[in-house]
């Protein structure tokens, strides 16, 4: 596929976008502050998936998915952290595609499965930096949106849905029954940026999320539920990957327990 074709792709595409949406958020971070990071991550993540790929396909392969992997990685983390941990966190998250599988798919988010996984181990800092929170509001527009237009791309509208509208019904309920100051927070920047971010570009992860209407409804509904629930009753920084992680962890055992459909004689299996 010539680069033409493959920037038409919804794959292609979103690299443009995350690309798009990470240099205009560095301009601001500083780009000699988040550089090391984002080439760290990006590269460590290629470098350790194209071998595999030509292993399993037998010919070379642009590892586009380790691309998307380490500029998400960076995005997340914060621009503080030390390049190598960004480099880690992307490796961690490319072996996880590999290690835990289901009918032939990847069970986790790979970037969410390598920032939840090395947070204790680094006691790393989130900030995500590349959803623009610092720049000033109307960028939050520029952000929706690119968002909708990945999300109508994909075909995963019911998904971000039921995700968005689960979690904020929620946060809601919340604030009303109880301690409006204690989810206060969610509806500002960054935490709104994150959950608008984590929503359009990693809950909609083609491998990991389902594609029918009525499996991406609950899917986004345990996301926003168990995402929910963490930040309220634990605390922890990944609340939000945390849902997604459930979710994918569900989705996976919906797969197993999908029949199997025989091969047609004559046929040679995928």
């Amino acid at each position: 596929m010539n680069a033409k074709r493959f920037f038409r792709t919804p794959k292609g595409l979103l690299i443009l976008v995350l690309a798009l949406l990470t240099a205009i958020a560095a301009a601001h971070e500083g780009v000699r502050l988040v550089a090391p990071a984002v080439l760290g991550a990006v590269f460590a993540a290629m470098i350790v998936d194209a071998p595999i790929l030509r292993l399993r396909h037998h010919r070379w392969e642009f590892p586009d998915g380790a691309l998307l992997t380490g500029l998400i990685v960076a995005s997340v983390l914060s621009p503080h952290e030390p390049w190598w941990v960004a480099a880690v966190t992307a490796v961690v998250g490319i072996a996880s595609k590999y290690a835990v599988r289901a009918r032939k798919a990847n069970v986790f988010n790979p970037a969410v499965f390598g920032l939840v996984a090395t947070f204790y181990v680094f006691n790393t800092g989130q900030s995500w930096w590349g959803a623009l929170p610092e720049l000033a509001t109307p960028w939050i527009a520029a952000l929706l949106a690119a968002g909708a237009f990945i999300t109508w791309k994909v075909n995963k509208a019911p998904l971000v849905l039921a995700f968005l509208g689960s979690y904020y019904l929620l946060i809601t309920l919340t604030a009303f029954a109880g301690n409006p100051a204690h989810v206060a927070e969610l509806y500002r920047a960054p935490d709104l940026h994150a959950a608008l971010y984590f929503a359009f570009f990693m809950l909609t992860d083609p491998p990991t999320s389902p594609p029918r209407d009525r499996d991406q409804i609950v899917y986004g509904a345990i996301t926003g539920t168990v995402g929910y629930a963490v930040f309220t009753f634990v605390g922890a920084a990944y609340w939000l990957l945390a849902g997604l992680l459930a979710a994918n962890a569900w989705d996976a055992v919906r797969r197993l327990r999908r029949p199997t459909r025989p091969t047609p004689a004559g046929a040679r299996p995928a």
